[in-house]
């Protein structure tokens, strides 16, 4: 394979942009920051109400990226082995032997539609797979294949019949990304697109070896050591109890984001960097990653949840109350 460049990451990260935009209407800056995540090796959480094209948007990636793709449609009465796979008893040559059987987690490339209508214990299942990228079933622990993506999707109106995600579950998604509803000329398009005759499958424009060099590549971009401190103390300022969280954090915050949020801040503003062209990391591709590497990590006080203060209006007093020191 030939080695990757700065120069061809963007090359290539242009190609699949374009191949999903040949389906997707709009949404650029969904696109944008979901692509960000799968080269910076990390999961998405896609939340907005029905009909904005959340699903649409995955089963293109899985067409557009040439990996093994799996679909999971959660309800309340899916169990954990409809994931992660069970051991069945096989009969072969006169003996029996317990053989496991493997579910849709064993996927590069798995989408978890409407993931907060499972049980806690059924999204627990998506846990280890997630963090560790392995699944244990009966004692044994069995290796997901590189790359691994969970993009999961969710309603945020609908209450009914669903378990909304724990702490620790939300904190495993590299970015949440919101879907925002399309303006009347992109209603226009997609109105012709889905009406009109089937469209074309969108080209494919990268596989497996080529999304695992483009992921190794971002996580070489140098970060200079004031950026690195930067988002230690955003981090830090999202704690209601620290002496530098602003107004809003120390008013309606329970408890700020975990050191994974200044992860995904880091590798989400590296990949930002070479999508536009550069091999270093600024101020303001740390700024743009942000929210969606904070927003729901973000947990919110009675206040703030009764007042209906959205996570962005903090996150935003933030960029702009921790100073950007030399």
């Amino acid at each position: 394979m030939t080695e990757i460049t700065p120069a061809i990451f963007r090359q290539q990260a242009a190609a699949i942009e374009a191949a999903v935009g040949q389906v997707i209407v709009g949404q650029h800056t969904v696109v944008r920051n979901v692509l960000t995540a799968i080269l910076a090796g990390g999961h998405v959480l896609l939340e907005g109400v029905p009909g904005l094209g959340k699903t649409m948007l995955v089963r293109t990636l899985g067409q557009v990226l040439r990996l093994k793709f799996a679909r999971i449609q959660f309800t309340p009465d899916l169990m954990p082995a409809d994931i992660t796979g069970t051991e069945m008893l096989i009969d072969q040559d006169g003996a029996r032997q317990f053989r496991f059987q493997p579910g849709p987690v064993f996927a590069n490339l798995l989408l978890a539609d409407e993931i907060n209508r499972a049980t806690p214990k059924t999204q627990s299942a998506l846990l280890e797979a997630m963090q560790e990228g392995s699944v244990t079933v009966a004692n044994h622990t069995y290796r997901l294949e590189e790359p691994f993506f969970v993009l999961a999707t969710q309603n945020p109106l609908e209450m009914e019949g669903t378990y909304p995600l724990p702490e620790a579950q939300l904190d495993r998604f590299l970015f949440k990304v919101d879907v925002g509803f399309p303006s009347s000329g992109e209603l226009v398009q997609i109105f012709e697109r889905t009406t009109g005759a089937v469209p074309e499958p969108p080209a494919v424009a990268a596989g497996a070896e080529e999304i695992t060099a483009l992921r190794e590549l971002a996580r070489q971009v140098p970060v200079a050591s004031h950026l690195s401190d930067y988002v230690a103390r955003l981090v830090v300022a999202s704690h209601p109890g620290q002496p530098t969280a602003p107004e809003l954090v120390r008013k309606y915050v329970r408890y700020g984001v975990s050191p994974r949020a200044g992860q995904a801040i880091l590798l989400g503003a590296k990949v930002s960097a070479l999508l536009d062209g550069r091999y270093n990391v600024s101020f303001e591709d740390l700024q743009a990653i942000a929210p969606a590497a904070m927003r729901h990590r973000l947990l919110l006080s009675f206040e703030g949840l009764a007042d209906e203060i959205p996570p962005d209006a903090i996150i935003a007093e933030l960029l702009e109350k921790v100073a950007q020191l030399p």
